[in-house]
Order: structure tokens, then C-alpha cells, then sequence
């Protein structure tokens, strides 16, 4: 019988644990790169993930490493768990090892200075490779506790959504297929501006109906903007889009909730970034959301007023009554228009 090949997931975080994780136990030898060798080390040594995935074992088919030339020679299908701001400078360097490769973008944010997704950074690193994007409701904790999940491959790549769906489906993890490669991606990086302003919500008590109106109000903002950008509108009515908006903003495992949340306690930006001890993406994506979709001409109320709370000094009373103050337009719609 034939051994099969390995398959690389680049990243040691939360999330790049629990899907080497699955991979193993699907029968897959998982290489869990990470550019710490004392954590690899750690790691092998263990069978643990102490500082993000603390009391869930390894499984003995993933095998923690810090040789990314390595690695890469090795493995064809890839999954690329690294922060955004870290995954140009990490593959940057091995380029010409990418060529070829399946490359699955796992990272829900926006590059700073080109306002490019994850894959299109991919893209633009190694042309030759085939790019899909793995989202969806999937906090690490409870795919690596084996909560009934499901997730989204998107990609124009058939070939390429069956080798992730054969190489992840399993007894507690299901996966669907999109060839909306960038609503889908889009969608994994706007909610999390949200889950900040959800996790603030709860923090400060407010109520039921409040919380309802956010998140949906929410829904409505970044489908527009999406769709501006090109991005099929029903992508949002799915996992990646509602499904992922949902978890994100009413869950305390979440990261952009509990950084939200920290701020609804008092807690300075700095204070609740450095207590959360990961990347909360939303925070950088906040910063170049709110400037695209001025220059977009998309009016997004929320994203203007939480920028507005967290860096232009505004208290969350002003920006609540000036958004209650708007003038209400449709409920649902998918073009730019004005109005909370």
C-alpha cells in the first residue's frame, strides 16, 4: 500500500493546531510548521499546545516541526493558519517552493497597506500555486474538542475543494464547497470588526433586542460592502457569512469578542489586545475597512463608529445616539446606500 503524502499546516496558533489535529485523525500525517523551534520542540515534546490550545493532546499523526523548505518539499496540499501580518514575510522567502502547491488560506483578515486578502497575498507570492479559502463558524477550541462543526471550502479549483473536503470531513467536522473564493474570504475578515462591537455590547448589559439589531445591522453593512467589491450576495447567507457572523459575535471563545469585551469593562485598546495574549484581527481590519469603503462610497455606520470609539476618542453614548439619529432606509439591501 501506498503511504500518503503529508499534509503541511503552517502556523502553531490555535487554529493551525486544531486542523492538524483533524487531519490526523483522519487518517492524515499533518507537519505542524511554526517558526518558534522551542514551541515545535515543546510540542513534540508534550503532545500539547500549552500556550493556545492548553489540555487538548496532539494527535501522534501530526508532527510539530520549524523547517518550512522542509516541510514544503514534502507536502503538496497546504493550509496557511499564519496572522495576517506575519504571512507575507513567512512565505515570502520560499516562493519558488510554493509552485504548484494547493494553497488553503485558513487566515480571516486584510493586508494594511494593499487592503489584499489572505489568497490574494498568496497569489501574488506564488502565481503558479492553486489558491482555495478554508471559513466558517470554526472556533479552534471546539473543532479541537470535536463540537459538531461545519466549514467552507471556496475556490474555482474543484479539484482542489475535493482534496480539502476528503482530507478534513469527518465524524464531527463537515465541509461544503463555494466557488465564491472572495465573498467567502471577504466574509471571514469583516465579522470580526463586528464581534469587537458585539463583545463591548454584552460587557456594558445591554439588552436582547440591542444585540439582535447589531448583528444584523452588521450583516446588512458587510454584505453591502462585499458586494460593492464584487462578491456574490447569497455567500453571506451561508456559513461563511451569517454562520461566521453569528459564532463570532455571541461567543466568549472568540477573540475580536473577548478584546470587545475587555473594552465594554473599561479596558484600554492596548490593555485588551495584551490580555487576550493572540491576534485579534478585527483590530487591524477596522483600521483599513473604515478608509476602503470611504473611499468606496459605501456608507458602514457600525465600522465609522466603532473607528470612531477606538482611536478618534469618541465615548460609545455619542456614536450610539448618532447612529439612532440616522435616517432608516430599507431593511435589507445590497448597493450602496445611507442609513442605519
Amino acid at each position: 500500500m501506498t503511504e500518503r503524502q503529508p499534509i503541511a499546516v503552517l502556523g502553531g496558533g490555535s487554529f493551525g493546531t486544531a486542523i492538524a489535529n483533524l487531519l490526523a485523525e483522519n487518517g492524515q500525517i499533518a507537519r505542524l510548521w511554526m517558526r518558534d523551534a522551542e514551541q515545535a520542540e515543546t510540542m513534540r515534546r508534550e503532545r500539547e499546545n500549552p500556550r493556545y490550545l492548553k489540555g487538548i493532546r496532539i494527535h501522534p499523526g501530526v508532527e510539530p516541526c520549524s523547517d518550512l523548505a522542509e516541510v514544503l518539499a514534502a507536502c503538496e496540499l497546504v493550509f496557511v493558519a499564519l496572522p495576517s501580518i506575519a504571512l507575507r514575510q513567512a512565505l515570502q522567502p520560499v516562493a519558488e517552493a510554493l509552485r504548484g502547491k494547493l494553497l488553503v488560506s485558513t487566515t480571516k483578515g486584510i493586508e494594511a497597506q494593499s487592503f489584499k486578502l489572505m489568497s490574494q497575498i498568496l497569489e501574488e507570492i506564488a502565481p503558479q500555486a492553486r489558491i482555495g479559502v478554508l471559513s466558517g463558524p470554526n472556533l479552534a477550541r471546539e473543532v479541537a474538542e470535536h463540537a459538531l462543526t461545519a466549514t467552507v471550502i471556496a475556490s474555482t479549483d474543484e479539484e482542489l475543494c475535493r482534496r480539502v473536503q476528503d482530507a478534513l470531513h469527518g465524524r464531527t467536522f463537515r465541509v461544503y464547497a463555494s466557488s465564491d473564493r472572495f465573498g467567502v474570504e471577504l466574509g471571514g475578515a469583516l465579522k470580526n470588526v463586528y464581534a469587537i462591537m458585539s463583545g463591548m455590547a454584552a460587557a456594558m448589559g445591554t439588552g436582547e433586542n440591542t444585540k439582535s439589531m447589531l448583528v444584523t445591522r452588521a450583516l446588512a453593512e458587510m454584505t453591502r460592502f462585499a458586494v460593492r467589491l464584487g462578491a456574490n450576495p447569497m455567500t453571506f447567507l451561508g456559513l461563511a457569512g451569517v454562520g461566521d457572523l453569528i459564532v463570532t459575535c455571541f461567543s466568549s471563545k472568540s477573540r475580536n469578542y473577548q478584546v470587545g469585551y475587555a473594552l465594554g469593562q473599561g479596558l484600554s485598546l492596548e490593555e485588551a489586545v495584551g490580555r487576550l495574549g493572540e491576534v485579534a484581527e478585527g483590530v487591524n481590519t477596522l483600521k483599513v475597512l473604515k478608509g476602503k469603503a470611504e473611499e468606496l462610497h459605501v456608507y458602514m455606520p457600525l465600522v465609522a463608529g466603532l473607528h470612531a470609539i477606538l482611536f478618534e476618542g469618541r465615548t460609545v453614548d455619542q456614536v450610539s445616539e448618532a447612529l439612532m439619529r440616522g435616517d432608516p432606509k430599507t431593511d435589507v439591501d445590497f448597493i450602496p446606500a445611507s442609513g442605519f
